[in-house]
This record gives C-alpha cells, structure tokens and sequence, in this order.
C-alpha cells in the first residue's frame, strides 16, 4: 500500500523515489504562488520529513530555478530560518496585442515585472504584423537582461476565442482576426516555445494566485480591455475553462432587450452595453491606457461623462447580479475601466446588483477592484509559459539570454 501524507493547506506530498519529479513540481507550485517560503513551512504544507525537503531544494537551486537565504522573521527568536524563492534569473516575455497597442514584457519566475515595452498603432495590427512588433520588442528587452538571465518561453494573452492546443487565435473580433495562427508566428521571430490564451482567462489566474482572488475558492472575475469584455469563474478551486476551452465568455452574456451589439454581434450583452469606447469618446480620447482612463473618470465632472459612467454602473450591475445567482461567489473581482467606473461610485453598483439578483446571491458577497491592474494580463500571461516548468522542474528546456538576444 502507498501511503500518502496531505499536508495543512490539501498539497500532498511523496517521500518515494519513483515520486520525485511530483515532489519537486508540488514545491515549485509553492514558491510560485507563495513567493519567499521558509524551509519549514515547505515541510508542514507537503508533509514531507526534513531531509527529503533539503534534497528536494537542493536539486532545485543546482537546476537555477530556485534560491536560498537564511532570514529572521517578525517576532522569531533563536537562529534564522532557511528561506526558499523562485530564482529572478528565470524569466518569461509577456505578449498582449490589443486594438491601438502591442504589449511586451519580462516577467520573473516570481511575478516580479523588470521592463515593458508597449508600441501604439493607429488602427488594429493585422496578426502578423502584431507578430512583428512582439518579435522585435522580445529581441531588444532580451538584449537588456544580465546574462545569466534563462527564459521560459513566451506568453501571449488575446482577446478573443484560442485553441489553445496549438496556439491558434480562431476569433479576436475587435482585432480583425480569424484562424491566426500566432504562436507559430511568433515561435518563427524568436525561436522560443510560445503558448497562447484569452486574456481575460489567463488575468483571472494571475488574481486568483496573486491578487484580490488569492484564498478565494468561488470568485467571479470581470476584465475589461480594448478588446472588450472578458472575465474568469472559479469554483472550488478551479477555473471554469468549458467543453472546448472557450467557456467565461461573461461579457456575452444577455442583460438588456436593446439592438445594440457587441464585438461579436450579439446585440444586448454586458459587453454591448458598457463600452470602453463610450468612455474614451466622451473624454475625447484615441489609445488610452487603462491608467489614463481611470484618470480621466476620477477626475470628471462633466455631466455627460458623468451621465454615461451611471448608466454603465447600472448595466454592470445588472450583469454582476446575473452572475452572483448562477454562481454564487465569494468575490468579484473587477479590473480595466470596470474598476475604473466603480471606483467612481461604489454604492450605485452595489444598489444595482442587489436589484438584479436573490437576496441569498448577494447576501455576503464581496465586490473587490483587482490588485494587479493592467499588469494582470501580462503576469498572467508568463503564467502560460511557466507552466511546463512548474509541472516538470527537472524536465524542462530553459534558453538562455544570448539565444533570443541574437536571434
């Protein structure tokens, strides 16, 4: 019989040798989401004795993926404990192509952002040549790590519906495009394994582990971009992904009997009737950031600015309460101009919610601005590409900075 010992927080852990490799995954799943862990506290979450923890983070820091200080927490006495963290030399590009702008970043093994490049372009790139722009900024911010810099691959976060199994875009309808295969394009620009996924998809993990979701087991995530609106359902710990990969389509949802339509023409959706393009043309704007919008709504007391940021409110409101009764959730989490909007007035939203859903739905929920901002999509994004090494810390090909910086 094997015996199998589950550690406080559910992780489970194996002392046989033929288990190793679920052992070295299950603590590099630790220190991804948990950041700086102690020795010790690797010990009590997997349930492993002492010895095979030191074997274990041993073998990790000789493969460059991990490192170890010794550290006096808050209130210890007695000598310090042995820390464990992601290594900083391990890092991802982050890829995120939206309608006015191409978004490149290096991610650390540890959801540490250490530069972003972000070019503008005056109308939606066709895919390849948001391939391009990605492959060229990729080349410079990679000729800027310190060479002992290793990285995992790319990332890349869309909106719109991927087949994730070979990296294919099969529909982004604000940028245009249809069957992209993007991953090969931007596998052939840089020479690096490439994974791509729905932007709002892989924004609502990136808050799930390290934002406003983190603890949470049932969470409703709400992402608004220039490409629309997205969102992430958690429950019971697992993201809700679908038969085909293409489930969480929130912003779609039916709110309203109106004929306006949304990006995918579907007319009187979440997404057909809070528009980010209603916000930038009664700001008088063209390819704004999310941190220039968000200014621009704290800041207004234009009455028609004003007018149209209630009328939204209330039409997420009605959508969120849809959501809080089919799914009943801890928290939901806002990010993009959603947050921007409810920021402006908390307790608008709050009232429209509770007059679109069950007393029992509402009862205790908790609707929370996302921790990360913009940022989420792109932590999210080297997620996807981090992935394979924290399934198989052993096993996994890492390149080195000189490979992609001559490419």
């Amino acid at each position: 019989m094997k015996l199998l010992h589950t550690g406080a927080n559910g992780a489970a852990g194996q002392n046989r040798e033929n288990t190793r490799q679920h052992n070295l995954s299950l603590i590099m799943n630790l220190l991804y989401k948990g950041g700086t862990l102690s020795r010790s506290h690797l010990t009590s979450a997997t349930g492993l004795n002492r010895s095979t923890i030191s074997d274990l983070v041993t073998e990790l820091e000789e493969l460059g993926i991990v490192s170890h200080t010794e550290a006096a927490f808050s209130g210890s006495v007695g000598r310090p404990s042995l820390t464990v963290s992601p290594s900083d030399d391990v890092v991802a590009f982050a890829v995120n192509p939206e309608i006015d702008a191409t978004t490149v970043s290096v991610v650390t093994l540890g959801g540490k952002i250490l530069s972003k490049r972000r070019v503008a372009t005056q109308s939606s790139p066709a895919a390849h040549d948001a391939a391009k722009i990605a492959g060229e900024l990729i080349k410079e911010l990679a000729k800027e790590l310190p060479t002992s810099s290793r990285i995992a691959g790319v990332g890349l976060a869309v909106p719109g519906q991927i087949r994730i199994d070979d990296g294919v875009v099969r529909l982004a309808p604000r940028l245009n495009w249809v069957e992209a295969p993007l991953a090969a394009m931007i596998r052939q620009h840089t020479g690096l394994p490439v994974w791509v996924d729905n932007d709002a998809t892989v924004s609502c993990m990136a808050e799930r582990n390290f934002g406003s979701g983190r603890g949470a087991s049932h969470c409703v995530y709400l992402f608004a971009g220039s490409g629309g609106i997205g969102g992430g359902v958690v429950v019971s710990d697992i993201q809700l992904r679908g038969a085909a990969g293409y489930g969480s389509e929130l912003g779609h949802i039916k709110i309203f009997d109106s004929n306006r339509i949304d990006f995918s023409g579907l007319p009187g959706t979440l997404e057909a009737m809070v528009k980010r393009d209603d916000l930038l043309e009664v700001f008088k704007m063209f390819g704004a950031t999310d941190e220039e919008l968000d200014l621009e709504i704290s800041d207004t007391t234009d009455s028609k600015a004003i007018k149209v940021i209630h009328q939204q409110l209330d039409d997420l409101g009605r959508g969120i309460g849809v959501l809080a009764t089919i799914f009943n959730p801890e928290f939901v989490i806002l990010e993009g101009f959603l947050d921007s909007i409810f920021k402006f007035d908390r307790e608008r939203l709050i009232k429209a919610v509770r007059a679109s859903s069950l007393n029992s739905a509402h009862d205790g929920l908790v609707i929370r601005s996302g921790e990360l901002g913009s940022n989420a999509v792109l932590i999210g994004a080297a997620g996807l590409a981090f992935a394979p090494l924290l399934q198989n810390p052993s096993g996994t090909e890492l390149f080195a900075q000189s490979k992609v910086a001559k490419a």
